[in-house]
């Protein structure tokens, strides 16, 4: 008998799949320099609801769009992340799978006795418990995969509005860093003036300590703005998977009108957010759990076939079943754990919602109240920058001190910083929103 079933064994082993080795590369693919032809051709072609096919040109000032494509693409984070999706998909495989049979063979020689032949025994089993349940494993493991393709796709959403948020910052901080210059300009001759004119014995000590004061601000906010300039741009490459010496051009963003009301746009969250339709994913994966675990109180099953020779030569062929007496575990411990984590679960989900509506609410109003701040800025910037004006024109003429006339410019400088900021603060609640609710302000008004 174990002649005979040999060159089965030996069949079924050759059909195993063998291990190859995959040791970590020392410069991996992200190390490397970018392809942006095939970069370029891929965002072309890309495929999702929130982003538009575009042709990427790095020499060219990249808009919010072209920057979401990128990061898309070619962020190393994502990268991993659709990785990890590939073992959902593995884990649909494995539940699909129906269980091996066990083949049980053996010999006993006979010592003494008058029988003459050895005691033969074969036996097949079949484990009947897992065919049971194999509807809700298989029913399990989709909605898993469900649930780490739209946390995937979350996770896309989620670095797309980081990456414009990046940029809104850039160009904003770009131009902060041209007013702080100015700014620093003006008070260095401000202070070189009243240095020269408290020498001459012009001016007192306290003007001068005053420019002293005002030049060392300048200084100040000058280095802050440059450095949050650089740190920004950092940001930013790291977030497109390029190298950190890439530079980039950027657009600035477009005006938008003002958002619809904080509860029109939580409703637009609950159908396009994808995190939480993760969730409702996540909850009917363990909602396939939890039944699985009421399955397995009942017996579990295990057919197994027999073929027996005995030493006197007798055939012997029967049928054994096994199955468990469900009389004190009854798998209640494994019960009361699925049902306490789909109540987790259940709680976790209405945890989320009341947080979106929460942060919706809140950068409504912070949306609201910049757009106030920058109606206020516009109204006042016009008076502003005529006095400047008109002040640099009467120093100009000797009938205003120059030191009046770089009050008036400062002055004007600032309410341009205010209008930066101002902008940036829009740009920022803007894009904030589309990350909350899930989708661009596009579709909000469909």
């Amino acid at each position: 008998m174990i002649r005979r079933a040999m060159p089965v064994l030996c069949l079924l082993i050759a059909g195993c799949q063998s291990y190859t080795p995959a040791p970590l590369a020392s410069a991996p693919s992200t190390l490397t320099p970018v392809d942006m032809a095939a970069l370029s051709i891929a965002a072309a072609r890309i495929e999702r609801p929130y982003l538009k096919p575009v042709a990427i040109d790095l020499a060219k000032p990249l808009d919010g769009n072209a920057v979401a494509t990128l990061v898309v693409l070619n962020s190393p984070d994502l990268k991993a992340a659709r990785a990890k999706a590939g073992v959902a998909e593995a884990q649909i495989f494995a539940a699909r799978l129906l269980p091996d049979p066990t083949l049980n063979i053996g010999a006993s020689k006979v010592l003494s006795g008058p029988d003459p032949l050895a005691d033969l025994v074969g036996a097949l089993a079949l484990d009947l418990n897992a065919l049971r349940t194999r509807g809700v494993r298989v029913a399990q493991a989709h909605a898993a995969a469900d649930q780490v393709r739209l946390d995937l796709a979350w996770s896309e959403w989620q670095a797309a509005g980081s990456a414009r948020l990046q940029a809104v910052r850039i160009v904003a901080l770009t131009q902060a860093l041209a007013l702080a210059q100015a700014s620093r300009e003006s008070a260095r001759s401000l202070l070189d003036r009243n240095l020269r004119a408290a020498g001459r014995g012009d001016i007192a000590g306290d003007a001068v300590q005053t420019a002293r004061l005002a030049a060392t601000d300048a200084e100040s906010k000058l280095q802050i703005a440059a450095g949050d300039l650089n740190t920004a741009r950092f940001e930013l490459t790291r977030l497109l998977g390029l190298p950190p010496a890439t530079e980039l051009r950027l657009a600035p963003a477009a005006e938008d009108a003002p958002p619809p009301t904080a509860a029109a746009l939580f409703e637009i969250a609950q159908e396009n957010r994808t995190d939480l339709r993760a969730l409702r994913a996540g909850y009917a994966s363990q909602e396939a759990a939890y039944r699985k675990a009421i399955l397995d109180q009942f017996p579990t099953l295990a057919l197994t076939l027999t073929a027996n020779r005995d030493t006197s030569g007798n055939m012997i062929v029967g049928p054994t079943v096994d199955f468990t007496m469900p009389l004190w575990n009854r798998n209640r411990g494994g019960i009361a754990v699925e049902r306490a984590t789909r109540e987790q679960l259940r709680a976790e989900y209405a945890a989320r919602l009341f947080q979106t509506r929460a942060e919706i609410a809140a950068a409504v109003s912070g949306l609201g109240i910049a757009r106030a701040q920058r109606e206020a800025i516009l109204r006042d910037l016009p008076n502003v920058e005529r006095y400047a004006t008109s002040s640099a024109a009467a120093a100009a003429r000797g009938d205003l001190a120059q030191s009046t006339a770089d009050a008036a410019g400062q002055a004007w400088c600032d309410k341009r910083s205010q209008l930066v900021q101002a902008n940036q603060a829009i740009a920022e609640q803007d894009i904030a929103l589309e990350l909350l609710t899930g989708t661009l302000r596009e579709a909000w008004t469909r």
